[in-house]
């Protein structure tokens, strides 16, 4: 059986993590497709742009090991660039994604 497709924003935020951490505990099961999604603003600094691409990366990897606890769950990263809530629709309609897990906190996207 095929699991679901589900995107979680990856933020510096504590409530990205602890989003995670209640899907992890509640919601994704055997199987499910995960892509942790960090997004970061862009520069017309290649050395910046590179330095951000690589923060970002750094912390999804630090979210995937709160996915470790799902078996046969296949998690995959993706570090794009631009304008946060665009990104993330672009990326959920792309995968076809059933699911969005993000941590709501002062600094959201959603506010905007």
């Amino acid at each position: 059986m095929a699991g679901q497709r589900v995107v979680v924003v990856v933020e510096e935020a504590d409530a990205a993590r602890q989003a995670l951490q209640w899907a992890v505990h509640n919601f994704l099961r055997y199987g499910d497709w995960i892509t942790l999604l960090h997004v970061c603003p862009a520069s017309r600094s290649r050395r910046k742009q590179r330095h951000l691409r690589l923060k970002g990366f750094q912390l999804a990897l630090s979210f995937r090991e709160i996915c470790i606890g799902i078996p046969e769950a296949k998690v995959e990263i993706v570090v794009k660039e631009g304008e946060q809530a665009a990104a993330v629709v672009s990326l959920v309609n792309e995968i076809r994604a059933s699911t969005l897990v993000l941590g709501l906190h002062e600094q959201s996207f959603l506010y905007k």
